[in-house]
């Protein structure tokens, strides 16, 4: 049996928490470490250095040797450099362990091995990390043992944001400030800062790690690049919330243990939709530590999955024709005195802090749709946004039957006089009691979903950092609250300027609201009708961060200059590129050593089986007809495998970044499918144990 846990003892435990904090600094030097966390400003060098000291007796004491500054590079993922706390020894010989504020403030990683989009060259390779102190530092525990991690944003050595944390730091303190310039309005004089408040539903798949290691495109490439379907798939619907199996139920205990003691609020844990596939989802949190939390999430997720002989799988389709992973980004706005601005109350029509709130966000989103649409774009999630199972590739905004009905109250006749209620759900059961019904049912094909008091944006793909859309979110709302604030802190009527502005954005942007199926193909010709970009993807969406306006905004809040915009989008291309040559290359791999020989091994034996029928006298048609059809299919394969090769050697004509990634999508991309279609058909005619690696039905089905 397992042993009992006590999780208030556990949470948290490898973290160097507010509490840890208050117990082992002086008094003064607390105060100075909690004003520069919630107002901003920088230690003295001074408090720094009894901040260090204190931060590495702690993770001593916890049996760490070494410290990194924790980063998020242009890669997606995480990047750390050890260092140990040892100095030189002293006279005695005697090993000392120190750690200052210099070298807790800053370090100094090199910037030119990290994807900068041209920031930084290969001979320019300065580049600085720098302590966020709004983020907790933490311990990771792992083979190299217990390592104290310290999350800092990373720049150049002319200062270009190189990373995903400094942007989201700037974006919310441009929605901080122009949200306090909203609230001031309606006489809250206390709230001293506005946060957005985030909480990230995680899905992802496990699978047999032996299954996992036998599968070159799984290893290079996260997804599966050949695989024909398993008799069963999710038809039945049955494994979604179902039962969770013993293997798994293990991983996801062990999974929850690890991420409480990092301070991750891990809450929610279900099976998914698909076979194999699961979710976990934590407690709302502070934006930038959520994000932060969410890249812990996947990395631990990924350690833990090998202790129990899985691997995790965070691709967003690793299998074709099964339900893809993405990951729902839930967003809000909370000001420090504890207002939730997206809260609507018992009548939001009658609500008009919130009623402003909600029409500029539906004029942001309108305006920059593409910009949203763009933040949300990756390799894997072109795979997955449209293919009926995920949000489609348009940007629309689902508000329910309630606040719908406000806007249109408001737009036809300038005022919403009444709210619809939700009313009592009656179950028809003596025994049952009567629920209160919400007043609004839920719209699980909509991209940016209105859930009672946050925003679900649920485009995001399940490997990506939420960092980006986070970013252009809080960007895109500042910008319009500072031109409401702009154009009602000097309203002679403040009551009608108010009015007008509702009415005024609600009606010019109308048009992105959306609370039908956003599968239809009819959503498809309405939203072209109604003037609504349709990008459909990783490549087409890039050109949204070059726009006038993109840039313009983003320079306006000082969020991203226009050369950190360019960097971004050449790296974009690059990523494209690259990653669509990686599996473009593992196809050919193992078509040629994989695929191919054990078909033509197959053919053999059934030459050679035709040929004893033959010789025994009797009929042997069958036998020769599977025998043209797996040759028929295997010159396919081969014809296929040279267009592919052929293609591959024409990207060296393709300079410009922007080009050969369109290269790639409108042709390797294509041959990559054209070389697939006939090796899914000869997986299902040649012998299963002749085939050479485990197929749909093994690594789905046997976890």
């Amino acid at each position: 049996m397992n042993e009992v846990m006590n999780v208030e003892e556990l949470f948290g435990k490898n973290v160097f928490t507010v509490e840890k904090m208050r117990v082992r600094l002086p008094r003064e030097v607390f105060k100075e470490v909690l004003r520069v966390k919630e107002k901003g400003g920088e230690l003295s060098k001074t408090s720094a250095d009894v901040v260090a000291k204190a931060m590495k007796d702690w993770a001593v004491e916890q049996g760490a040797t070494h410290y990194t500054h924790w980063f998020q590079p242009l890669t997606g993922i995480t990047a750390e450099k050890h260092d140990a706390f040892v100095t030189h020894p002293d006279e005695e010989g005697r090993m000392l362990l120190e750690f200052s504020g210099k070298e807790l403030i800053k370090g100094e990683p090199d910037a030119s091995s990290f994807p900068s989009g041209g920031l930084r060259a290969t001979f320019e390779a300065r580049g600085y990390t720098a302590w966020d102190i709004t983020s907790p530092a933490f311990l990771k525990e792992d083979a190299t043992g217990k390592i104290l991690c310290i999350p800092t944003a990373f720049c150049s050595y002319t200062g270009e944001a190189l990373d995903k944390k400094t942007p989201l730091l700037r974006s919310e303190e441009a929605i901080s400030e122009q949200a306090l310039r909203i609230v001031r309005l309606f006489g809250n004089k206390e709230a001293t800062r506005v946060t957005p408040s985030v909480g990230l539903e995680q899905e992802y798949f496990l699978i047999d790690r032996e299954k996992y290691l036998k599968r070159p495109d799984l290893i290079f490439a996260g997804r599966t690049l050949f695989g024909a379907p398993a008799p069963k798939g999710q038809e039945l619907e049955d494994h979604y919330f179902g039962a969770i199996r013993e293997r798994i139920g293990a991983y996801m205990r062990d999974l929850n243990v690890e991420l409480w003691k990092l301070g991750v609020t891990a809450k929610t844990q279900h099976n998914e939709v698909a076979p194999a596939q699961h979710e976990l989802a934590p407690i709302y949190e502070n934006g930038n530590v959520a994000i932060d939390h969410n890249q812990l999430v996947m990395e631990t997720m990924k350690k833990v999955a090998g202790r129990h002989g899985l691997t995790c799988l965070l691709h967003e389709k690793p299998f074709a024709g099964m339900n893809g992973s993405g990951k729902h980004d839930n967003w809000s706005l909370v000001t420090d005195n504890g207002i939730n601005l997206l809260d609507p109350g018992q009548t939001p029509n009658d609500n008009m802090q919130f009623l402003l709130v909600l029409a500029c966000l539906i004029k942001a989103v309108d305006e920059h749709a593409d910009l949203l649409r763009q933040s949300a774009a990756d390799v894997g999630n072109d795979h997955r946004l449209g293919a009926d199972e995920a949000p489609p590739a348009i940007i629309s905004i689902f508000l329910g039957d309630q606040l719908d009905d406000v806007v249109d109250q408001l737009v036809s006749t300038g005022n919403a006089k009444k709210a619809k209620e939700g009313g009592k759900l009656q179950t028809g059961v003596s025994t049952l009691p009567d629920l209160d019904k919400d007043a609004t049912d839920r719209n699980r094909t909509s991209p940016f979903a209105f859930t009672g008091n946050k925003f679900e944006f649920r485009m995001v793909g399940s490997s990506d950092s939420v960092a980006g859309p986070n970013t252009v979110l809080n960007a895109i709302v500042a910008e319009a609250f500072c031109e409401a604030a702009d154009r009602l802190e000097k309203a002679e009527n403040f009551e009608l300027e108010l009015h007008d502005t509702i009415k005024e954005y609600l009606t010019d942007h109308q048009r992105i609201i959306f609370n039908g199926d956003g599968y239809s193909e009819a959503w498809v010709e309405e939203a072209a009708r109604r003037g609504l970009p349709n990008i459909r993807s990783m490549v087409e969406a890039v050109d949204a961060l070059l726009t006038p306006k993109s840039v313009g905004m983003f320079e306006k809040f000082h969020i991203f200059t226009k050369s950190e915009l360019s960097s971004r989008a050449e790296v974009t291309y690059e990523t494209y590129s690259k990653t669509i040559n990686i599996e473009a290359l593992t196809m050919i791999d193992m078509v040629k050593k994989q695929i191919m020989p054990a078909v033509m091994l197959y053919s053999g034996k059934l030459a050679e089986t035709v040929r004893n029928v033959k010789e025994a006298g009797a009929d042997a048609s069958v036998q020769s007809g599977s025998l043209a059809e797996v040759t028929e299919k295997l010159g396919e394969l081969k014809g296929a495998l040279d267009k592919l090769e052929g293609d591959l050697k024409k990207v060296s004509a393709y300079k410009e970044a922007k080009e050969r990634a369109f290269w790639y999508k409108d042709c390797i991309f294509n041959d990559m499918i054209e070389l697939r279609a006939p090796a899914d058909a000869l997986e299902m005619m040649v012998d299963k144990s002749m085939w050479p690696i485990p197929t749909y039905g093994d690594m789905l089905f046997e976890v």
